[in-house]
């Protein structure tokens, strides 16, 4: 899977390439059960209903037919917590692009390393991380610098073994040389396949985006999206240029696709060809570590805004923005302090720092890790396993983002994972599917990777409103958004539960799902067209998080201890 960044855009249309921008960030999960859980508090609601449109908050209201899939945050807080307070700050640690820690919703919320006094150029708490106040920049340099660009894990490799392939003939390869041969030829294979849609797509983007211009100038307006149904209807006698705009503008109404969008995924595209599949570019001298050392984890900076902060600052407001303050909206968890980790780039985020964020997450106290990223290689998988290993050890709640590519992940690559190298998993491990506003057969997002096996449920994903760097707010889709809601849900069982687990958490989030009652769903993906199955197929629990649930089951454990 790519990296689940920047945020997903979706293009429905016949003219440009369909394809799901996405950035993100992915594992696997269990599918084991705890004997001190109750039975299910499940909630099941009818799929018939359809929803015009989703308001900002859509994702906290109360999940029932009358409402959308929401998480029942807000009912929770009104009736279950009303006249109850939070006995624990529970610690989320953020592992993503960066966050804007001075964004107006979020300052007060973010993590503070007190062992340590900022900006004497000391490591007073002897971590080995200095001026470590709010959290590590993993993609940072010794001079202040921060890694904007990466390449993807599938161009590094290409590059890595075609080197160590260039001018070995098929048949010289020996036994030994086998199955690394036979992995070079499905990188190689991806490595171009991926170069070739990137390009085609950066063609068919700068294509469309150059006949909205003629389109605006034929029409003599700003606006596609502003013209009256009635002067796009077709007409026999309009000449190629009339009717080839009235067919870009009704693409765009259709579909409500500004020009803005499409401008995005051509910059996007660009990028990727730049950057992403591009086997000269490498800015790890940024840095300034020796990347094959993989003992060496004390590198980066403490700068974590960094750069293109705008994935990990909306994914933070989604667990942690600061609630009943009168601005832009509430995040999820009230008593929750947000640890900031830097290691995605735009790219691929690589192993060793991957690995290194979930470590220092884990040793500066993080009850939970969000992870909204994710990819289909990883050549230091062994490293990331003995951090996960590790986190595991302690606890710690790690919860990731599905990712977006419409796949079934029992079936694919897609790391990292809960699965070690020895065959052994990590119990404290959740997969977070993407479901939409919508009901009826659009339930699940469009995008959503999914896996009967691999997933555990699903959480709100689309059109989910959140903060965004300078002191703005605006609505986004992906998995990228699912995991954190199911994090800050976490984060909010843990605040007022604190004698319990992360790994009861888990079976309670588990075990207090929202079921759809009947009716099936269009898969997504759709790459072979419409298929329906039941959305009881797209994950283990058949489910969406329920916050007012999970928070019932929660007090009903506790009180039976």
């Amino acid at each position: 899977m790519k990296s689940i960044h920047p945020f997903p855009l979706e293009i429905r249309t016949s003219f440009v390439l369909f394809l799901l921008i996405a950035t993100i960030f992915s594992g696997c999960s269990t599918t084991k059960s705890s004997n001190s859980v109750r039975p299910s508090e499940n909630t099941s609601v009818d799929l018939s209903e359809e929803k015009p449109s989703a308001t900002e908050d859509w994702h906290l209201l109360t999940a029932d037919p009358s409402h959308y899939y929401g998480t029942g945050v807000s009912q929770a807080y009104s009736t279950i917590l009303a006249d109850k307070a939070p006995k624990k700050e529970v610690v989320v640690a953020i592992i993503d692009s960066g966050t804007d820690i001075e964004h107006a919703d979020l300052a007060a919320n973010i993590w503070i390393n007190k062992d340590e006094i900022a900006g004497n150029d000391l490591d007073e708490d002897g971590n080995g991380y200095i001026d470590d106040i709010h959290g590590w920049n993993f993609i940072g340099g010794p001079d202040g610098r921060s890694v904007a660009e990466d390449t993807y894990e599938v161009t590094r490799l290409y590059v890595k073994m075609g080197e160590q392939f260039k001018g070995i003939h098929p048949d010289s390869i020996n036994e030994n040389q086998l199955a690394e041969y036979q992995y070079f030829q499905r990188v190689k294979k991806e490595y171009e396949a991926k170069a070739n849609e990137t390009k085609q797509a950066y063609l068919n983007y700068a294509g469309f985006y150059g006949a909205i211009q003629d389109a605006k100038t034929i029409f003599g307006i700003e606006d596609l999206l502003t013209i009256p149904a009635e002067q796009l209807l077709p007409k026999q006698t309009d000449p190629q240029p009339i009717a080839q705009a009235k067919r870009v503008a009704g693409i765009m109404i259709e579909n409500e696709l500004s020009e803005e969008d499409v401008k995005e995924a051509l910059e996007h595209f660009e990028n990727l060809a730049k950057y992403g599949i591009n086997p000269e570019f490498d800015p790890r001298e940024i840095v300034g570590d020796n990347y094959e050392d993989l003992s060496n984890r004390f590198y980066g900076n403490n700068d974590v805004a960094g750069v293109h902060n705008n994935h990990g600052t909306h994914v933070a407001g989604i667990v942690g923005a600061i609630r009943n303050n009168e601005l832009g909206m509430d995040g999820i968890a009230a008593a929750v302090k947000l640890m900031i980790i830097r290691v995605v780039p735009d790219g691929d985020e690589r192993d060793k720092d991957v690995a290194n964020g979930i470590r220092y997450a884990a040793e500066n106290g993080a009850d939970i890790i969000n992870m909204s990223f994710g990819k289909g290689f990883s050549p230091e998988k062994e490293y990331v396993d003995s951090a996960v290993r590790f986190a595991d050890s302690l606890g710690v709640l790690m919860i990731h983002a599905a990712g977006n590519d419409g796949e079934n992940i029992d079936t694919t690559h897609n790391f990292p994972t809960r699965y070690y190298l020895d065959g052994n998993e990590a119990d404290n491990w959740m997969n977070v599917g993407a479901s939409s506003w919508k009901n009826a057969a659009d339930l699940p997002a469009t995008f959503s990777n999914y896996g009967k096996t691999n997933v555990e449920l699903f959480a709100p994903g689309v059109d989910i409103y959140s903060t965004v760097p300078d002191n703005k707010y605006e609505a986004n889709n992906g998995t990228s958004m699912a995991s954190p809601v199911v994090a800050g849900v976490a984060a909010l069982v843990m605040s007022y539960y604190p004698e319990l687990s992360a790994n009861e958490v888990k079976q309670i989030l588990i075990n207090s799902v929202t079921v759809p009652k009947s009716g099936t769903v269009v898969r997504p993906g759709n790459s072979e067209g419409i298929v329906e199955v039941p959305f009881s197929s797209l994950s283990i629990t058949g489910g969406i998080v329920n916050a007012y649930n999970a928070l019932k089951l929660a007090e009903l454990q506790v009180n039976s201890k």
